[in-house]
């Protein structure tokens, strides 16, 4: 039952968007865009990117909206702090403003283009199915978390109209993120019993740890693609080979410590970024 003292505030609005979050989500499609199209064709595209931008920080502000309404009762132990459960947020007022914000997102995104819409479409599908079903399922919502990384750099292609050299990246970044994602499960294998039922529990850590090692290899067998597509310059090889070598490193020492995994994972995901980047604009 709602506390009669909980109410709505701004501050408790902007802490339950998580406007950092927002801002960084923009970038990465800005960065997208800036990797597909090169610099020419963000600026023959302005105005498409723009919206993009726009779409992603309303995008990601519904979903930080739609999961601590649907956490509220876990927040009140694990993170009291959220808006929620200190009460600066009514509950259904997260609901309605994380449904307003997807529909602003749809409506801009029929602005840009076919493409977008779609993704768009597929996107808030996938978070409502997150929330709704596939968070508490484990490997089932990897792969919606994977997604929607993914999803985020081909949006940021679409927006150049680039969507050939969007798919790899986005393939990239979902194999990255699907890996990571169960080395973090395997981390948290004490901590989720009786939460969630993750790979690791319906499988075993060390299988659980062959599939996300198997992600992590496979993102490297992908990884020269756009080269020999001729869809990024030389440049791209020698930084790419650097983030290929985390990833084999990762792939090997989350077995020993699936928290250095993760960790190093993430910091191989950053520099195959800076990879595309260079190759794009180079």
């Amino acid at each position: 039952m709602e506390s009669v003292k909980t109410r709505t505030t701004p501050a408790g609005i902007l802490g339950l968007l998580r406007l950092g979050n927002c801002v960084m989500g923009a970038f990465g499609a800005l960065l997208a865009a800036v990797v597909c199209g090169g610099i020419e064709g963000v600026q023959d595209f302005a105005l498409q990117v723009s919206l993009s931008m726009a779409i992603v920080v309303f995008f990601t502000g519904a979903g930080n909206s739609l999961n601590d309404y649907f956490d509220r009762e876990i927040d009140k132990i694990a993170h009291p702090k959220r808006p929620i459960p200190a009460g600066i947020v009514r509950p259904n007022d997260a609901f309605m403003l994380s449904i307003a914000f997807f529909g602003v997102a749809f409506a801009l995104s029929v602005f840009v283009n076919p493409w977008s819409l779609i993704i768009v479409l597929i996107s808030i599908g996938v978070m409502l199915g997150y929330e709704l079903m596939l968070k508490a399922e484990g490997f089932a919502g990897n792969l919606a978390i994977s997604w929607l990384t993914g999803g985020l750099f081909l949006f940021g292609g679409a927006a150049v109209e680039e969507i050939e050299l969007a798919w790899i990246l986005a393939l990239l970044a979902f194999l990255a993120t699907l890996g990571r994602e169960v080395v973090k499960d395997i981390q948290d294998l004490e901590g989720d019993k009786g939460v969630r039922k993750t790979l690791p529990m319906r499988i075993g850590a060390r299988k659980a740890g062959a599939l996300g090692s198997g992600a992590f290899l496979a993102a490297v067998a992908v990884s020269p693609v756009p080269y020999l597509l001729e869809l990024l310059s030389v440049w791209y090889v020698p930084v790419v080979a650097v983030a290929d070598g985390v990833f084999i490193y990762c792939a090997w020492t989350h077995f020993r410590s699936p928290e250095k995994g993760q960790k190093t994972a993430k910091m191989a995901m950053l520099i195959a970024l800076i990879a595309f980047l260079v190759g794009g604009v180079f």
